[in-house]
């Protein structure tokens, strides 16, 4: 099998060893090309390339950010993505019930590709990009900024520095006061004092060490799109949500002042001026307005 091997050598958790050793486990049975990003964008281009020319299978090993990238390149081609984790977090990759550890995901992904484990699964869109877990709009988006500000830290910190950009966002970068935008659905309902909400094509959000943030358990890569608006960031009700979300997250999806749906085909997002937002875990800046949709069975995915 043709295989493009796609590394991000700056993600957290990759090292020159492990890509050494990985790269000759695919070699064994694989025709093995390896290739480097260099620069935001880079695996999107290097994806869209090996599917111009045939390859079978994309291998990324990097972080959910790389990861996306190489996703939005393959998405409606017949070239697979493969997933290793090789981030802080590496959300999509434990999603999909990977060891953390690069070189042992390596042998469940050789398993997979050596079963033909290969199924077309939908994925998100927003304004035309594609996503594979989630969106962050307001809040959310706002901590990543802030993580994103320190990425030197990311390797060596981690998930303290999330805690400690959650803080900092929280007392000092996001105003709380009033509402960012409202959220039309697809019914013409609208939610239109949101403050923070998440858009997921997969369960867990995230995770918080080995603990998962269970936001939306109808969302699966077979089905639609999950949201969960908070119509408020007042203390009481924004602790219940991250108490919930750490055990079942019913408490958080049933909250009076939290508007939660399954089975999302589309929605907008119009703002009442700029808000924050990002895509996988990659902060995309400020916008007005967001357009997100489920696109069926568009990216061909190697299960383990």
């Amino acid at each position: 099998m043709r295989l493009l091997f796609i590394v991000n050598s700056s993600a957290s958790s990759v090292t020159a060893r492990g890509r050494v050793v990985i790269q000759k486990a695919l070699a064994a049975d694989h025709d093995v090309t390896l290739a480097e990003t260099s620069r935001r964008g880079h695996a999107t281009r290097l994806a869209q390339g090996a599917a111009n020319v045939g390859v079978e299978v994309v291998a990324v090993l990097g972080g959910d950010g790389t990861l996306n990238e190489a996703a939005n390149g393959l998405a409606g081609t017949e070239t697979a993505l493969a997933v290793l984790p090789g981030g802080s977090t590496n959300v999509f990759a434990r999603t999909m019930g990977l060891p953390n550890d690069p070189i042992e995901a390596t042998g469940d992904l050789l398993g997979a590709l050596a079963r033909g484990a290969v199924e077309p699964v939908g994925l998100g869109s927003v304004n035309g990009r594609y996503f594979l877990f989630h969106v962050g709009l307001g809040f959310d988006a706002e901590v990543v900024r802030q993580v994103e500000r320190r990425s030197a830290l990311k390797r060596y910190a981690g998930h303290p520095l999330f805690v400690y950009a959650g803080f900092t966002s929280w007392f000092r970068h996001y105003d709380r006061s009033r509402p960012r935008f409202a959220v039309h659905h697809e019914d013409g309902s609208v939610v239109d004092d949101g403050r923070f909400a998440l858009v997921l094509n997969t369960n867990p959000y995230t995770y918080l060490g080995n603990r998962p943030l269970q936001v939306a358990p109808e969302a699966t890569l077979e089905r639609g799109l999950a949201s969960l608006t908070l119509r408020t960031l007042a203390l009481p009700t924004f602790a219940t949500v991250i108490v919930s979300v750490l055990g079942t997250g019913h408490r958080a999806r049933a909250h009076r002042l939290v508007d939660y749906r399954s089975d999302v085909g589309g929605l907008r997002v119009v703002g009442h001026g700029p808000f924050p937002y990002q895509v996988d875990g990659d902060f995309l800046g400020e916008t007005s307005e967001l357009h997100l949709r489920h696109e069926r069975d568009i990216l061909r995915l190697v299960r383990p």
